[in-house]
């Protein structure tokens, strides 16, 4: 449909992440022939759209690299409470946009308010700056554990996205002003029944000129204890270019896939965004819902995520020793919403016996408005004479008291988003 008659090989240059076989062999499958003689002209440039991305740190696990995606190893994750920008996960639809910051603006509009053109520079002078600690994660965190699984019922349903493991999340202080004052600033009227959301539009583009765009309910965006902000800044310094600079939205407590990077319009509206990575995709459906039988509009976008957790050390396969009593297992726990993490519990038997972990957390985060990860630690004995392989778990709780489930069945999904399970490591313990 994007090609619209013209020829389709610009966008297989820009979606590169779906050349691979399981693709083509669904496209095979539609094929009705071969076309002969020369190849059809094309009007789109068939430049390499990604001849401009930055530089990564090579520490970054690669889930695919046009666009790049990458997650950050466990170990650093356990790290710090607040994650370096250089080895912050990267999760890109598109291309990374080439902006002149010195002519950088983004554009205010929409339903009841007067139109607003304003740079990085104006909103430094006119606005009170915020620092919000907020973790982003996206929503397919964790999806290899779910792809792991079988589809309930023995279906044969697949799962298709990123094979993301426990590293596609990060916790930054962001710098910016609030999304309420400058709405404000624009004409908006709390209250106003014609405005129920906010539309954000990226200079990040398709093959067509289609921004990457999202939306979240105006409830969200201009309330005093939401913390929404326009950002500049990532822990002191400048956003770099892979994480939306020069200015970002930060939709605390909400999937990634909404704090829109490298802003370009900003629109109040009475419907959600009708943007494709709002309408179809970042949706959950029933485990029995198939490709098949799958109905977006039946779905809602995520917004806010369920609580969840992960080890981080020892990581998967570690070889631990007979000879020692017990582990120390490291991780993080988050939840959406602003709900603070409570507890964390730690298990060396499957989840038969439990003990409870020492909880670090950043001082900005409050009950109600908790942003930001906890960081978690435990010592938890080793079974007495166990040799071979040992699954260590671990189960988060909020302050709602929601708290993780057990299996992948109740919550396996065909795009394998919000898997919040209990986070299992196998381990060997061995005597060499």
């Amino acid at each position: 449909m994007l090609a619209a008659g013209g020829s389709v090989e610009p966008f297989w240059g820009l979606y590169q992440q779906h050349q691979k076989q399981e693709v083509q062999d669904i496209i095979k499958q539609y094929r009705i022939g071969t076309l002969k003689g020369a190849p059809a002209q094309s009007n789109i440039s068939m430049e390499d759209p990604y001849k401009n991305e930055p530089k990564r740190h090579p520490a970054l696990t690669i889930r695919s690299d046009k666009p790049f995606n990458g997650e950050t190893p466990p170990d650093i994750l356990a790290a710090s409470l607040v994650t370096p920008a250089g080895v912050f996960y990267v999760r890109h639809h598109l291309p990374v946009p080439v902006i002149d910051q010195d002519k950088y603006s983004f554009k205010v509009e929409g339903q009841g308010l007067r139109t607003l053109q304003l740079s990085v520079p104006e909103l430094q002078k006119h606005f009170r700056k915020f620092e919000v600690a907020a973790t982003v994660q996206c929503a397919g965190n964790r999806r290899s554990q779910m792809k792991a699984q079988p589809a309930p019922g023995s279906t044969g349903h697949e799962i298709k996205g990123l094979d993301w493991e426990a590293g596609a999340i990060g916790t930054a202080v962001w710098g910016g002003v609030k999304l309420r004052d400058v709405l404000l600033a624009a004409g908006f009227t709390p209250g106003d029944p014609c405005v129920a959301h906010i539309h954000f539009y990226g200079y990040d583009v398709d093959e067509s000129g289609t921004s990457y765009a999202a939306s979240i309910p105006v409830a969200k965006a201009v309330s005093e204890y939401e913390d929404v902000l326009l950002a500049w800044e990532m822990n002191g310094q400048p956003i770099p270019r892979d994480h939306g600079g020069p200015l970002r939205v930060i939709v605390p407590g909400t999937t990634g896939a909404r704090s829109v990077k490298w802003i370009k319009h900003i629109t109040a509206s009475a419907e959600e965004c009708q943007g494709h990575w709002q309408q179809k995709d970042y949706k959950t459906f029933s485990p029995g819902t198939d490709w098949d039988n799958l109905d977006w509009s039946s779905a809602t976008a995520i917004q806010e995520m369920p609580v969840t957790s992960a080890i981080c050390e020892p990581t998967q396969g570690q070889q631990l020793s007979i000879y020692d009593t017990e582990v120390t297992v490291k991780g993080y726990a988050w939840s959406g919403g602003g709900q603070d993490i409570i507890r964390v519990d730690v298990s060396a038997d499957g989840g038969k016996s439990w003990v409870p972990a020492k909880l670090s957390k950043l001082s900005q985060s409050k009950p109600d408005r908790a942003w930001a990860w906890t960081l978690w630690e435990a010592a938890v004995p080793i079974p007495e004479g166990l040799k071979g392989n040992l699954e260590l778990v671990s189960k988060a709780t909020d302050q709602s008291n929601n708290t993780q489930p057990e299996q992948v069945a109740g919550v396996w999904n065909i795009r394998g988003l919000c898997n919040n399970v209990w986070h299992r490591v196998e381990v060997n313990v061995s005597d060499e």
